[in-house]
């Protein structure tokens, strides 16, 4: 079985709102970050969307391109490096740390994060129009703590999930 491994770039948290600022760890609950929280709860947060997940590699792109992204700036929790982005998304189960996750859904840009990008194209993080360049949202499957740097691994898919899973569960 083959696992795809990269690390934790970066932690980000913020009483509410967006940029999200570093922090060097965090505990990951069912809710989310300890000490993390939104502004809008109707589009945000919640069992189902507890963390936003986003690439690091895709970040820096971003920047290539010229947006004035950073880290943490589009409201991501845990900004992940050295995996294949394109490989994520919804039912990868991600271990991260201490924690482990499961992709619900690919998250809807809004306007609350125009300020990353050339000409407020917030757009530019959908995954309608840019397939792959999209944040994801995660449910929480074991609660934990997440450091910088830590491990993080993705699920193969398909019919080896669910024995891949519960390897881990045990």
């Amino acid at each position: 079985m083959t696992t795809e491994v990269g690390r934790i770039f970066s932690i980000n948290c913020s009483p509410g709102g967006v940029p999200k600022l570093p922090v060097p760890e965090a505990l990951i609950t069912r809710e989310g970050l300890f000490g993390d929280s939104q502004r809008n709860l109707k589009h945000h947060g919640g069992p189902e969307r507890a963390v936003c997940l986003f690439s690091a590699e895709r970040i820096r792109a971003l920047q290539e391109e010229g947006h004035p992204i950073s880290t943490g700036s589009t409201g991501e929790n845990l900004t992940i490096a050295g995996v294949d982005w394109d490989l994520v998304g919804p039912q990868c189960v991600i271990d991260a740390g201490d924690a482990i996750l499961e992709v619900t859904s690919f998250t809807k840009p809004c306007q609350t994060i125009r300020d990353s990008f050339i000409d407020q194209r917030f757009t530019r993080l959908s995954q309608k129009h840019y397939p792959g360049w999209s944040r994801v949202y995660a449910r929480v499957l074991k609660e934990g703590m997440v450091r910088v740097g830590d491990r993080v691994s993705l699920s193969p898919e398909g019919g080896q999930r669910k024995g891949w899973l519960e390897s881990l569960l045990s």
